[in-house]
């Protein structure tokens, strides 16, 4: 095989791949699996707490294509856009200082609305999102985080920002971060363990609530234009995913 043909096979390869990789697919948030996303939520608190910000990319990528959908460019742009905001707010000291956070913020739930089931607002979105990270960092007890953890999602997938399951399942996120904050770095492997249980719980609700399957005294009332999640993950991610609050 001549120089020539070696060139022009290895030019096709690469052309396949930025192809694949940046090739549209149909993506979903509404389409995560509730064991596996609270697997990876939980892996992403970890990484978080012990500085392992490649692992949080990682996780981060594998959520955005596994959970989500994404292509593999967009998974990357989600991921890098999430870790930085991460990055950026962990050594913050105050909200001013935190605000340094937003534009990625703003970046990673543009991207996000792409896999929404409507449009909405993404810089109230990323706002609500640093607001439930400072608050957390202040001490407010998970309760009250809890709701605006529920009011990004409700905002993200197109609900009811009183729909009784997103916001138990926010309040349920949040009482994990508590469990967290209450240990501190005495975190063990089981309290690891206790963590994905509660998440579970959390997204199991979630899931519940954009199917329009809960069944609590409640049922959600339905909102007129809106077609009916995620810190966090994540929160959510980040929503479904939001960084702890150190």
């Amino acid at each position: 095989m001549n120089r020539r043909a070696i060139i022009l096979i290895g030019a096709l390869a690469i052309a396949a791949a930025v192809a694949f990789a940046g090739w549209p697919r149909p993506s979903d948030l509404r389409a995560f699996e509730p064991a596996e996303m609270a697997r990876l939520e939980t892996a992403m608190w970890r990484d978080y707490y012990e500085e392992r910000y490649p692992a949080l990319f990682y996780h981060l990528y594998d959520l955005s294509r596994s959970q989500f959908g994404f292509s593999p460019f967009d998974s990357v742009r989600i991921a890098l856009s999430a870790a930085r905001a991460a990055r950026t707010f962990q050594p913050t000291r105050s909200r001013r200082e935190a605000d340094a956070a937003l534009p990625d913020l703003v970046t990673y739930y543009g991207l996000l609305q792409q896999a929404a089931p409507a449009a909405f607002d993404v810089r109230e979105a990323a706002q609500l999102e640093l607001d439930w990270w400072q608050a957390r960092r202040e001490a407010f007890s998970p309760r009250s985080y809890g709701l605006t953890v529920a009011e990004v999602a409700a905002l993200t997938y197109g609900k009811p920002r009183d729909d009784p399951a997103l916001r138990q399942s926010g309040i349920e996120r949040a009482e994990a971060m508590g469990y967290r904050d209450t240990r501190g770095r005495t975190m063990t492997d089981q309290d690891w363990s206790e963590i994905e249980r509660r998440l579970l719980g959390a997204c199991k609700l979630l899931k519940a609530a954009i199917a329009g399957g809960w069944t609590g005294a409640k049922k959600p009332r339905p909102r007129p234009g809106l077609s009916g999640c995620l810190k966090s993950g994540g929160d959510q991610y980040f929503a479904t995913t939001g960084p702890p609050k150190r």
